[in-house]
């Protein structure tokens, strides 16, 4: 939260939200409802307000500021990620939506950084012959998805953008990073400076490995979009096991082949 406090009030890069807040905008496009009542949990409401001017923005704080059955749309936009409890802050969207409401997150996972990652574990561990935690790890797109169900939503989607930018070297991605309030924050991070000598050999590694035709070096950004729905009977809701009129094998114009008997032990 200090990170991002402090990248607000130096005046932040939002690039990157700017970029989900379009493709915020494109989804609920392909939903065909008009929301009256959206709430917006995030920290740099600027770019999202184009998207959702009448919405509630709230903080992205332990506890949300959001009252159960209030809005028929909660936007979790860019913060979820770093979240010490991101099941309980779903529960809390899915808490605060009307039934039939719907729930969207974006947050960096998977790939995010992955360059920057690389670098840094292999210059720390050619320079010093150990490693620190300096990148936030990012969940995988499954585990991200099954978050939404033990939240109670339904009808679950995750998937990811990835997002590729280019940067002249690697220090103005660093410094892009402080300026998004993403700087490291990890409770068990170094306190010290890094080391000079790490820090050269990560930048060396960094064009070595990750340099584009053209000089630039590049970065990528995983986008993982959750979507789910307050549960309602109107709903659509799987088929019973064993409700099927038609089999597969019909379907697909082929033969089913006859199961073998399981021996008995």
């Amino acid at each position: 939260m200090r990170n991002r406090h402090r990248a607000a009030a130096a005046g932040p890069a939002l690039f990157l939200h700017e970029d989900a807040a379009a493709e915020l905008e494109e989804r609920l496009n392909e939903v065909n409802r008009r929301f009256t009542n959206p709430a917006l949990v995030t920290n740099f409401p600027g770019p999202w307000r184009e998207v959702l001017p009448d919405a509630k923005v709230v903080a992205d704080d332990e506890v949300l500021d959001l009252a159960p059955g209030a809005h028929d749309l909660v936007v979790h936009a860019m913060c979820l990620h770093w979240s010490n409890d991101p099941v309980g802050q779903l529960v809390q969207c899915a808490r605060a939506l009307r039934p039939d409401g719907l729930f969207l997150a974006v947050m960096f996972g998977g790939q995010t950084l992955a360059e920057l990652r690389a670098a840094l574990a292999e210059a720390e561990a050619a320079v010093t012959g150990g490693l620190s935690p300096r990148v936030l790890p990012m969940g995988e797109i499954r585990d991200l998805g099954g978050l939404l169900q033990r939240a109670g939503l339904a009808l679950p989607v995750a998937d990811s953008v990835l997002r590729k930018v280019s940067y002249a070297d690697p220090l103005r991605l660093l410094a892009d990073l402080r300026a998004m309030g993403e700087a490291n924050a990890l409770t068990q991070r170094p306190r010290h400076f890094m080391r000079r000598a790490v820090l050269a050999e990560a930048l060396n590694r960094y064009v070595q490995a990750f340099s584009d035709p053209d000089g630039r070096v590049r970065a990528s950004f995983d986008m993982v979009w959750l979507t789910g729905w307050k549960p309602h009977e109107s709903q659509q809701k799987p088929l019973r096991p064993g409700s099927a009129i038609q089999r597969l094998a019909d379907a697909l114009n082929t033969c089913a082949l006859p199961q073998k008997d399981t021996p008995e032990s």
